[in-house]
């Protein structure tokens, strides 16, 4: 009797398949032949039959020749870190797709000569915070406080609170990263109160700058004391502030975050901040500020290892000059709103119930702040088969409820994350 494993047809036969062999032009030959290979197998252990293969291998090819998949954010966290903090409006991903060949990021169409990388992403950026003397863009924040110091500070001293001496994340912390840069880091005051004299009698000859570092994760509350950066640029140094999470601009739901022009306003000689948190756009370090000191850092050797690609570039730009981005959305989402979508999605799914909740903002921006919000609850064990769905959808559990908050959620998304549920049932 022929062994039905011989059935299995080979390789080069399922590769010519007009559905593979599309894909191979699409995904690129590894991937495609990994998805023949894996339904090979299947066949030759009796999962499926022979005549199967094709079919299988063809279900079994990603959507993308990349591994990273694509989420529905169902946390109720605004801006989550693990699922890559903001993300980005529909003009901002058109342009990421429109840089993706070959573009004018360094180059003038008019004279066909040089021009500056990135002039059109800086100029808007400039429009947006008028106070800034020079605009310029490195890879995150972390590397716009390193280029700080290397510029500012190297064999020098940076005066900072010890209150400002945060972790920023995944065990990297500020004092740590500053003394990389060559700087020694001149602490002042306690963890919980600082004075204006506590500055002044730590600022000498060897002063590089003054930093002030927002402690956009966490609070400090109770018997406490800080100076501000007004205070701050009466003592003579350059003041460098760290803001964190990217506010451009005074926001009213968040009266204690920090933003570029309001702080270049109160004397600061440069302001660093996140572009992937509340300003709603791509993983980028943003500088404002004195334009003798921008353009300092700017001609730095270690400028150029830290540089943005276009890509990034060009969603940032549109991010600051297109239409309101998803993370303010988010922020504004009306709870009525959100209640009525909840309550079409629970009509329609036997194990749901409605459930008022709180969203945050997070990313490391406003802690303590929290946004009334609308979820559908679900019993717990959703929460991981949601997660393996072909479409994941990543929620939260508490006190044994699968919880979906609709604020992160787009109203576009409402009908995948309906089928993701049933496809659970």
């Amino acid at each position: 009797m022929t062994d039905p494993r011989r059935l299995v047809p080979r390789t080069d036969a399922l590769l010519a398949d007009p559905r593979l062999a599309a894909a191979t032009r699409a995904l690129g030959g590894a991937l495609v032949k990994q998805a023949v290979v894996e339904a090979q197998q299947r066949a030759r252990s009796g999962q499926i039959p022979p005549d199967a293969v094709a079919d299988a291998a063809v279900a079994g090819l990603p959507v993308t020749a990349t591994s990273l998949r694509a989420v529905i954010n169902a946390t109720g966290v605004v801006v989550h870190t693990n699922l890559g903090r903001a993300p980005l409006s529909e003009a901002a991903r058109a342009a990421v797709i429109a840089a993706a060949g070959c573009t004018d990021v360094e180059f003038d169409l008019a004279s066909g000569q040089r021009a500056r990388r990135g002039r059109a992403t800086i100029a808007a950026l400039a429009d947006a915070v008028p106070r800034a003397g020079a605009v310029h863009v490195v890879n995150n924040n972390a590397a716009a406080l390193l280029l700080c110091g290397l510029v500012l500070a190297a064999g020098r001293e940076i005066v900072v609170s010890r209150g400002e001496l945060v972790e920023i994340g995944d065990g990297f912390r500020i004092p740590e990263l500053l003394a990389a840069s060559g700087a020694t880091l001149r602490e002042v005051g306690t963890t919980n109160r600082v004075h204006l004299r506590d500055y002044a009698e730590a600022i000498g000859e060897a002063t590089g700058f003054v930093l002030k570092v927002h402690p956009s994760n966490f609070r400090v509350t109770g018997f406490t004391r800080e100076v501000g950066v007004a205070e701050l640029a009466t003592l003579g140094p350059p003041v460098v502030v760290d803001i964190g999470s990217g506010l451009l601009r005074p926001h009213p739901l968040l009266p204690d975050e920090p933003d570029a022009a309001t702080t270049l306003a109160q004397g600061a000689s440069l302001v660093t901040a996140s572009g992937d948190k509340l300003l709603g756009g791509p993983q980028a370090g943003l500088l404002f500020g004195d334009s003798e000191i921008v353009e300092r850092l700017r001609r730095h050797p270690a400028a150029r290892a830290m540089r943005v690609d276009k890509l990034t570039l060009a969603a940032l730009e549109a991010t600051v000059r297109g239409p309101e981005p998803p993370v303010a959305a988010m922020l504004t989402a009306d709870v009525e709103r959100l209640r009525e979508r909840v309550w079409a999605l629970v009509k329609r799914l036997d194990v749901a119930e409605v459930h008022d909740t709180v969203s945050a903002i997070g990313g490391g921006g406003a802690p303590g702040v929290e946004l009334p919000s609308v979820a559908v609850s679900l019993p717990s064990h959703y929460a991981e088969a949601l997660r393996r769905g072909t479409r994941p959808v990543v929620g939260r559990v508490e006190r044994g409820r699968c919880l979906l908050d609709l604020r992160t959620v787009h109203p576009d998304e409402d009908e995948e994350l309906l089928n993701a549920v049933l496809a659970c049932t």
